[in-house]
């Protein structure tokens, strides 16, 4: 008798509302019933508003069921669940899912469909395809692809990766490497990590793929503290790697050497920058370095240094098995490619979508997240994480694409997607900006350090209605010099947000004033 296959996400989010209890109970009943199972923790589909997500695989078609809890099991195994029974939970083929079908999954596409620790699964889904080719093109086809595909950089600043590796390549160095940004600070983001917990191999032959390109054999992972479960994950995968040859000396005898390292950040947002990132891999303090030099020339120990995003990386393995015009077929403009974007606030349906550049936020947030949780009207959207500018109900049509985004004063970023109803207080969300600012500087810079504290008082005369409209002037012109004189996007940035709350919503400092009394 064949068993069958159950798959319960280990992923962050689906574990934090029960994953975990959820599984232990299919393995009890399983046991009780004599029901031969093989229980698979895969990764997340990123349907967050669905988890936990349990799929059964009957007749070659995994079955979901829904926000299952452990008390529903036993029922559910009651009800037929081996044998796609009915139950209340039941959804259907997770092939079949709308919010799934209908996206762009280019780069999340192994997400929740395998078991991300199982270099067979892996292999079997085209797994260390793309290095295989990578090896046969050459270094310099390589580059080439990603410079054909339009890639930019995803983790905000958008920058062409073809270009930052093709300087990488060039640059003189006996030694070079390949830096992986997971210090996934913004607001509302949650890509990097489900893809890490997902398909960590993936993000593992992407890194081989990009030193094999620019002439790197050492990589870095510098992940956040806050992910305990992606370094988990991330730890037992680089040495599933190492164990079966893809990572180490001469691998798979294709005579290139590449190894990678997990380092643990230490709570810093400011490290999300790329040179603090940089100084801090270096066992220093997390303050944001002077450019020039720029890390491609002179990055990590004064070596050439390609520093990309997470997301970045992991499109990279699809762009050499499909080749860059395809991926240059997706978006608009300059815009090439997908993004996956992340709904969350005040969302009825909180999750991942990776689309191409072009979808505008009003279907991102209606047809994907189905309108907010509470079901008031929408008032305001945070879009690039909390240096981000909101934007009203009536930009909701706004193409995400970078140079629209650029048009309007805001800008993509990360791609988080964060939503507020009317009941939301904007001049609130304009102080929390420069709070934030204030608490997270690396304090290198004046603008920022101090900037962003005057910030805060300024913002908050104008909420206790001390000489408004006087404040008012005094704020925008500390923007300005914040924009203009910071030495970073930590200060330069945090301008976004409160112009867009002074321009779009500056009622709400009378009313924030009320609110407060």
């Amino acid at each position: 008798m064949t068993a069958t296959k159950i798959y319960v996400p280990r992923e962050t989010a689906a574990v934090s509302v029960g994953a975990d209890d959820v599984a232990i109970e299919i393995a009890r009943q399983a046991k009780e019933s004599g029901a031969r199972i093989e229980l698979i923790r895969n990764g997340s589909w990123g349907a967050t508003w669905l988890e936990p997500l349990v799929e059964v695989l009957v007749d070659d078609k995994r079955i979901a069921y829904g926000n299952v809890a452990a008390g529903d099991v036993a029922d559910m195994f009651a009800s037929g669940l081996l044998t796609d029974g009915d139950h209340e939970r039941r959804i259907g083929p997770i092939m079949d899912i709308d919010y799934l079908i209908n996206q762009d999954r280019w780069t999340f596409w192994r997400c929740g469909l395998i078991d991300p620790l199982s270099i067979e699964d892996f292999r079997a889904h085209k797994g260390f395809a793309a290095l295989e080719k990578a090896f046969e093109m050459g270094a310099d086809a390589v580059i080439e692809a990603v410079k054909t595909s339009g890639l930019r950089g995803r983790g905000g600043a958008g920058f062409p990766a073809g270009i930052k590796w093709q300087t990488v390549a060039g640059a003189e160095g006996d030694q070079k490497y390949i830096a992986c940004n997971a210090d996934e600070g913004d607001s509302g983001t949650f890509s990097d990590r489900i893809l890490m917990e997902g398909d960590p191999l993936g993000l593992i032959e992407s890194m081989l793929i990009a030193g094999f390109a620019v002439g790197a054999s050492r990589g870095y992972i510098y992940l956040r503290s806050e992910y305990p479960l992606a370094r988990l994950i991330l730890s037992r995968a680089i040495d599933l790697a190492r164990e079966t040859g893809w990572l180490g000396e001469n691998i798979q005898d294709s005579g290139f050497d590449f190894d990678i390292e997990l380092h643990i950040g230490a709570g810093s947002y400011v490290c999300g920058e790329e040179t603090a990132m940089l100084e801090s891999l270096e066992g220093k303090a997390g303050v944001v370095r002077f450019k020039p030099p720029l890390p491609a020339i002179s990055g990590l120990f004064g070596a050439p240094t390609v520093v990309n995003n997470v997301v970045t990386l992991a499109s990279v393995a699809n762009i050499i098995n499909l080749g860059g015009e395809k991926y240059a077929s997706f978006g608009v403009n300059r815009s090439t490619g997908t993004l996956a974007f992340q709904l969350a606030g005040n969302i009825k349906r909180g999750g991942l979508v990776e689309k191409a550049f072009g979808i505008t936020v009003r279907e991102l947030i209606d047809d994907w997240g189905g309108g907010t949780a509470s079901g008031r009207p929408l008032k305001a959207v945070q879009i690039g994480g909390p240096l981000g500018a909101y934007l009203t109900a009536d930009q909701l049509d706004t193409p995400l694409d970078y140079e629209a985004f650029t048009e309007i004063g805001a800008m993509i970023g990360h791609g988080g997607v964060v939503v507020f109803d009317d009941s939301a207080n904007m001049a609130h969300q304009a102080r929390f900006a420069m709070e934030f600012c204030a608490i997270e500087s690396c304090g290198k810079c004046t603008p920022c350090r101090i900037g962003s504290t005057r910030g805060v008082e300024v913002i908050d005369r104008m909420i206790a209605g001390v000489e408004r409209e006087q404040n008012y002037d005094l704020l925008v012109e500390l923007c300005a010099t914040m924009e203009d004189a910071s030495l970073c996007a930590m200060g330069g940035m945090t301008p976004y947000p409160v112009r867009s709350v002074l321009k779009y919503f500056a009622e709400d400092f009378a009313s924030a004033q009320g609110a407060d009394q």
